[in-house]
Parts: C-alpha cells; sequence; structure tokens
C-alpha cells in the first residue's frame, strides 16, 4: 500500500455516534444541520455518494435518491449505519479512503461531505477525489469547519489562543482536527472544480447557555432565517457550501462503477472471494454487505 498518502483519522471501534450525537445534546446543531442539507441538495436523483458517512446519521435526509453510497473509513461506523437503515439495495456500504476514491469518474450526480474535511490534511486533494467521481453539473453539499468563528476572534482578542482566525492557513487544534479560513476553502473548491452557488452559515448559537434556556424549535427557526447571510460573511463554526461541478469529467470504461484504488482499473468485478480487479490481481473482500476497499486480501 502506499506509505505516502496522508494519515487518516479512524474511527474504527469509536461510539461518537452515542456519546457526541445522541447524549452530548447535538439536537440543535443535528436540526439546524437538516435545514441547511435540505437547501442546498436537489430532491430526488439518481446516485449520491455520501463521503464520511460515519453511522448514517444524515442518510436518510437524502430520501428522493435511488442508490446512495455510504462511504467511511471505518468498518464498525457503516456496521452501525446498515443497523440503522436497514437492508436494502439502495443503499451501498463501502470502507475506503477518501484520498483514493474506489469509483470510476462521473458515476454520481450528487455528493455530501459533512463534519469530514475537517479530519483532513490535505483538502484539495479530496476534493479532488470527489469531483472525479461526479458528473458534470451534479451538486455537490460540503461542510467545513470555519476557523474565522466569533468564537475564535474573542479568544484571540483576548488573548486566549495562540492562532490567528483571520490567517489563510489551517489550525490543527487537536491531532488530525482542522479548522479552515473560508477563502481557502473557496479556493480549493476552484481549484478542484466546483463553482459554488449558495454558501450557508449554520450553528449562529452553538452555546450550551443558549440552548439550556431557549425551546429547540425557537433555536432551529433563528437559524434558519440567519443561515441566508452566509453568501455575505462567514463567522458561525460551521459552513455548508452548494456546489456545481463544473467542467468535463474524465472518461471510463462504458458501464464502469468501480476503480481500483491501487492501480487505477476500471476492471474490478465481484467473484465469490470479493472484487477482484483485473489490472493488478488484487482482490477486495466484501463481508456481510460492506464492501473494503481499504486493504485488499493477501497484503
Amino acid at each position: 500500500m502506499d506509505e505516502t498518502r496522508p494519515p487518516v483519522c479512524d474511527y474504527e471501534g469509536s461510539d461518537y455516534q452515542e456519546r457526541f450525537w445522541e447524549l452530548g445534546g447535538r439536537a440543535y446543531e443535528d436540526r439546524v444541520e437538516a435545514v441547511a442539507l435540505r437547501r442546498l441538495l436537489p430532491g430526488s436523483g439518481a446516485s449520491l455518494l455520501e463521503v464520511g458517512a460515519g453511522a448514517g446519521r444524515h442518510t436518510h435526509r437524502y430520501g428522493g435518491f435511488r442508490q446512495i453510497v455510504l462511504l467511511d473509513y471505518s468498518r464498525t461506523q457503516l456496521e452501525q449505519a446498515k443497523a440503522r437503515l436497514g437492508e436494502s439495495e439502495r443503499y451501498l456500504y463501502v470502507t475506503g479512503d477518501a484520498y483514493r476514491l474506489p469509483f470510476a469518474p462521473g458515476v454520481f450526480d450528487a455528493a455530501t461531505m459533512i463534519r469530514t474535511l475537517h479530519h483532513m490534511t490535505d483538502p484539495l486533494a479530496v476534493l479532488r477525489q470527489v469531483r472525479y467521481t461526479m458528473g458534470t453539473g451534479g451538486v455537490f453539499v460540503l461542510e467545513y469547519a470555519n476557523k474565522r468563528n466569533m468564537k475564535a476572534i474573542a479568544r484571540w482578542v483576548l488573548r486566549r489562543q495562540d492562532w490567528n482566525p483571520f490567517g489563510y492557513e489551517p489550525v490543527e487544534f487537536v491531532e488530525l482536527n482542522y479548522n479552515f479560513h473560508p477563502v481557502a476553502v473557496r479556493d480549493w473548491m476552484s481549484e478542484a472544480g466546483f463553482d459554488i452557488f449558495r454558501q450557508l452559515t449554520v450553528s449562529h448559537f452553538r452555546l450550551n447557555l443558549l440552548k439550556k434556556a431557549i425551546p429547540l424549535g425557537v433555536l432551529v427557526a433563528m437559524d434558519s432565517i440567519v443561515q441566508w447571510t452566509g453568501n455575505w460573511f462567514q463567522m458561525t463554526p460551521s459552513v455548508f457550501l452548494g456546489a456545481e461541478a463544473v467542467g468535463e469529467a474524465e472518461p471510463a470504461a462504458e458501464g464502469a462503477f468501480w476503480r481500483c484504488p491501487v492501480c487505477g482499473s476500471f476492471e474490478v468485478e465481484k467473484t465469490d472471494v470479493g472484487m477482484r480487479c483485473a489490472g493488478c490481481d488484487r482482490v477486495w473482500p466484501v463481508r456481510e454487505g460492506i464492501y473494503d476497499f481499504k486493504e485488499p486480501l493477501g497484503d
């Protein structure tokens, strides 16, 4: 395997879904993210790629798409998603590396990447991978952690943090957890082949005091209104972008869906032992309905 690729944040065996979302008092954040997704994503389509799907928290919100591919680096996260969503031909569960997606070019007409980019050491490389898998005109919804938020600005002014929230460069506040400057993200999106049509600022009221004092429905309604200011300024900890894939998609073999993440061959066929690549003869296992493109058999 390629030892030169960037490090990956692995949630294998993590109780993140239960600890952070279900027991962590994040109902407000979940609800306002749902509002942003509804505003940016088409109501229907043929196929959608969910990069960093985790335990499938958002997957049920893509109801108008005929096929949804959940990709995550962690098998145990996908097992939780499978238990949540149930057995269905509509869902395809894939473990894989976002730096080398195992899909042929142009096979998706939509994609989402929510609370995932902030784990990426090389965001541009991942965005290019997502664009590669999308057809021209497809819609991509990206969420990123914004370093230029009000809390960070206040802490910097009061000298309670060293890093400058107005600096262009990313800041790694915890290992493999990055905050990004909005201008940097927009530059990466353009370079990767996306044209941004809408910016929404999300989680304006992410303060425990407010979440305890104001009813959830009221807080969500307030956030929903001010999300629209995102096209003019981005000062919230979370920002959503709606973008269109522009330019020509790279050609692939007719009818190809998979791409070997090692050799790049589109000749990947399902066999009794897994997904065999004719280009390099690697076999990628399929276990209990989850396609594993992290480690081939025998490596």
